[in-house]
Formats: C-alpha cells, structure tokens, sequence
C-alpha cells in the first residue's frame, strides 16, 4: 500500500521555560534554567528540595473557573492548554472538517497521580470515613487527557493515552504518525502532560535514587555529561503538535513546520529502572526510525538525546548512539535540552519534538548548560552543544526518549 505523508502543522506548550512556543524557544536558545525551590508541597522533609515548575501557573488566566479546576487533576489542565494553543496555530476551520477523522492520542506518564494521593490522604487523615470525591476517578485516569480534548472540540475520531513512563509521548506521537500513514484518519493531535511534582513522586523518586540532591546550587543540577551529574530533575508541563496528512494540510492551505519521517520503538528486556549499559534497546529504536524514514545515519543533523543527568544513563545512550552512528557521530550536534526543562517524564518526548522543531525554525542547536567537569566515560571529541547553543541549519533531527520497564522510543523530523 502507499503511506501517507505526515506533517506538523501546529504547536503548544506550557512548561517551566514558559506559557507559550515563542517564551519557550527563546529560552531555550539561551540556555536558561528553569529550576526552583519546589513550591506545590512543603518539600522541608525530602532529599529533593528543588524541581521545574511551571511558573506562575493560575488556572484562572487560562480559562478555566473554579468549577472547570476542580474537576481537572493538573495533567489534563496542562494538556488542554497546550492544545488550545495548537489548535489555534493551526488555524482550522472546523465548519469544513470531518471531525470522526479528527483524533487525539496523548501520552502521560503518571496521569494524576495528585489527585489519586489527596483523595487517599483525606481518606486516612479521616480515620478511614470512605468520603471520596464522585471525580477521583476521571481525575486521575491518564486516559482522561485525550477524553477531555475531544469532547472540548468534538474530536470523533481515534482517541487513546499512551502509558510507558517516559517514552509515553514519544510513543503517543508514533502512533500518530502510524495510524494517520495509514489512512485512518486526516488529522491527530498528539503530545503529552505531567504533572509529577508531588510527595509521593518525589518521594519515590528520592528513595530510587533518581533525583539530583544539589539543594545549594538547583539552577545548575540538571547536567547531563557532566561527571558530578547526580540524578534528573523534576519537570512539569505540557505539550502539543498537530499531525496532520500532508494532501489534507496543502488543500487548506495549512502552515507547515516539519514532515513526520520515521518512527521506532523497542524494549531493553534487562531492567526495571536501568538502562541496557551496552544501549542495546535505544540502538534498535533508532535503527527502526532511521530504517522507516529510508534516512541514512549521516543525514541526521542534530540529535536531542533522552539525556536525563543519571550516572548510569548518560553514557549509555551516547555509546548507543556511537555504535549506531560510527564514524558520524562525531558530525551530529547532540543536547540534552533537559539541561533546562528539567525531565518531564512521559511528557518529555513531545516537549523535546518542538525543541527539535526549534532548531529546524530557528538553524540554532539548543545547547546541554551546566557543564563543568569531564567524565572519563564519555567521549568528549562528540559534540554535545556544551553550554552555549549553536548555529547550524537543521534539515533532520531526531529525539529519543526511554522509560523505567525498558521501553525506548525515537521520532525523526525532517524539514519541508
């Protein structure tokens, strides 16, 4: 059968560098930190003092009153409003759309988990009274996202989440990619939110020893490369693309930002939380994404890589991407734009997919900030975009993005 061809042709994100694609490229660009003291809990007994919020956040200044909020665990909140930024960057008239062929697929990596843990913390601090609210349970579903997208819009067609920790959105956007390859529907908006800046996440999280511990000095703990790196840093957000089928984007006369090239996706089969040490699993992803694009190694241009500041992670995504890449690695631009945002979990791949779309936009590489000091077991001859962007027109980038259970998920973006 013939593919179809899949474009992007809308864009939205609210996250700890900004309310919207304009504040969030340009401070992505410039390198800018986007941690802080955490301030949606009383951090004082925990290891992790410090996280990635999303600054000045008021459900009110979005649209959204007081009933609308409560309603809404803060996931889907940040979904609706990346999306409503996205839909509108599309500029649809929705008068002349098949809306069963409009669809949502939206990735999160631990839904509301807030909500799941303030409803039980009320059930026990009322000495076991079961007074449960009647929305716990549509609160807290990752599933409800793409639900409420749709029913805001009167999206008909494919509607479903995506869950596997962080590759959920990269994951949500293959899919995307895949289903509108096929036919099966003309328009499909993808992405992913979190909102994982709570007790139980943090606490989890420290107790695995997965997060940076550096209280003294937050705007420069998230440093992926770095040889003190000590963990990743909590991030918050959402974030949204349109995809779109390249006939249906042409014949309204869409804008379009990049073209959908490929897509891969393996399992590591090795640990819960650790990555392969040999990169086994990002090495098939990437060879899957490349295959299905018909791209060759040496015409990626900039690589943002999954990059999360972990002692164990960093250097084997980087040896993945040596033994895959050989002697063209050393051509690529590499960042981890993590360096700033912080990891988003299962929203990390669709905020990574617009910092790719950002150096396409902009022929800027975001760079990897907090560099410091080398670690023997990377190599630096590989360019990594240390601490200040670059310059360099982008004609294909790549993302990855791998989760706890093992699951590795890469996109490729090309321009148009």
């Amino acid at each position: 059968m013939q593919f179809k061809r899949v474009v992007i042709t809308g864009l939205g994100t609210i996250n700890p560098l900004g309310h919207s694609i304009e504040e969030y490229f340009a401070n992505l660009i410039n390198g800018v930190s986007g941690a802080g003291p955490i301030t949606r809990f009383d951090s004082a007994l925990f290891k992790t003092h410090f996280a990635c919020e999303v600054k000045n956040y008021d459900a009110s200044r979005f649209g959204f009153d007081r009933k609308e909020e409560r309603k809404m665990d803060l996931f889907s909140q940040f979904a609706l409003i990346a999306t409503s930024q996205a839909v509108e960057d599309a500029a649809f008239d929705f008068s002349k759309e098949r809306m069963e062929r409009i669809g949502v697929i939206w990735g999160t990596g631990i839904g509301g988990i807030d909500t799941l843990f303030q409803e039980t913390r009320g059930y026990v601090e009322a000495g076991g009274n079961p007074r449960f609210s009647p929305f716990l349970i549509p609160k807290m579903i990752p599933d409800i996202a793409p639900g409420l997208i749709s029913m805001k819009y009167g999206f008909r067609g494919i509607n479903f989440a995506t869950v596997s920790a962080c590759a959920s959105s990269t994951h949500a956007m293959g899919d995307a990619f895949t289903y509108i390859r096929l036919g099966k529907a003309d328009v499909i908006v993808t992405g992913g939110s979190e909102a994982g800046i709570t007790m139980p996440s943090v606490g989890g999280f420290n107790s695995s020893q997965a997060l940076s511990t550096r209280n003294d000095d937050f705007l420069r703990a998230s440093r992926p490369f770095d040889r003190t790196r000590d963990g990743f840093v909590m991030g918050e957000g959402g974030s949204a693309l349109i995809f779109e089928e390249y006939g249906h984007a042409v014949a309204r006369g869409a804008k379009i930002y990049a073209e959908v090239a490929g897509f891969g996706m393996s399992a590591d089969a090795y640990h819960m939380t650790a990555s392969h040490p040999e990169g086994l699993g990002a090495i098939l992803s990437m060879r899957m994404a490349l295959d299905e694009a018909g791209i060759h190694p040496k015409d990626i241009d900039y690589l943002n890589v999954h990059g999360t500041s972990t002692p164990v992670g960093d250097p084997a995504e980087l040896k993945a991407v040596m033994d895959l890449f050989g002697d063209f690695a050393y051509k690529l631009n590499i960042s981890s734009t993590k360096s700033m945002t912080g990891h988003l979990l299962g929203a990390a791949g669709a905020l990574e997919a617009l910092a790719c779309v950002c150096a396409m936009q902009r022929g800027t590489i975001p760079p990897t900030i907090n560099f410091e000091h080398e670690d023997p077991e990377i190599d630096y001859k590989l360019n990594l975009t240390l601490n200040k962007a670059q310059e360099r027109k982008v004609s294909v980038a790549m993302s990855n993005n791998f989760g706890f259970g093992g699951h590795n998920a890469t996109i490729i973006l090309k321009a148009i």
